[in-house]
């Protein structure tokens, strides 16, 4: 008896298409961004008699990141939740879900680059906030996670571009899908609620339903 090789249809996925893969590299991308909005980003150098006691004069008065820019923790944050959401969207929702993490990308690029032209400026509110002067000539001295946040910014809107040429490799679970797939196998899709109701009509008239 001759055996029958069966050969697939899919296509090959490339690495880079894989859903897990992308996935994981825009939710990993966003938290980078989002954690280096937890660390100083500016280190602002006033006099000891305006510092207060709070503050050491030595160290300076240290800015995190979410008060020099704002706006970078919660387009962290939406740009984690949209590529957790392409994973399970359909093929229209994964184009509105791209163009969302790409405009976060762009604001959080935008952001921390505002920072980086102006620092004095982003450092006002802190040194209001600490001192209760406002306006004040400072020495004002930028870390290196303003710089990791808009390389970051830059790699997650890039991964983001990808989810549309992946999204042709990614298999979608609907219902339609799932009878299509039966269809072409050769296996009927089961009976719904139509069905039945087209029977009972033809019974009632006296057709042989079957």
């Amino acid at each position: 008896m001759s055996g029958t090789i069966v050969k697939s249809t899919s296509p090959v996925v490339p690495r880079w298409a894989r859903k897990s893969t992308l996935v994981l590299a825009i939710a990993a991308l966003a938290l980078a961004v989002f954690g280096t909005t937890t660390q100083g980003w500016l280190t602002v150098h006033l006099d000891p008699a305006q510092l207060g006691a709070a503050v050491s004069s030595q160290d300076g008065l240290h800015v995190q990141g979410s008060k020099a820019a704002t706006t970078v923790t919660a387009l962290a944050l939406v740009a984690l939740a949209g590529g957790l959401a392409a994973s399970i969207a359909g093929r229209i929702a994964r184009w509105i879900i791209t163009a969302l993490i790409l405009l976060a990308a762009a604001g959080i690029v935008g952001a921390a680059v505002l920072v980086l032209a102006d620092p004095a400026a982003a450092a006002q509110g802190s040194i209001a906030a600490a001192t209760g002067i406002s306006g004040s000539d400072v020495q004002v001295d930028v870390t290196v996670f303003p710089v990791l946040a808009v390389v970051a910014g830059v790699l997650l809107g890039l991964s983001a571009l990808l989810i549309i040429p992946a999204g042709r490799f990614w298999r979608s679970r609907t219902k339609y899908d799932t009878a299509a797939t039966a269809a072409a196998g050769g296996a009927a899709a089961p009976a719904g609620p139509t069905d039945e109701i087209d029977s009972w009509d033809r019974l009632s008239r006296g057709d042989d339903p079957t």
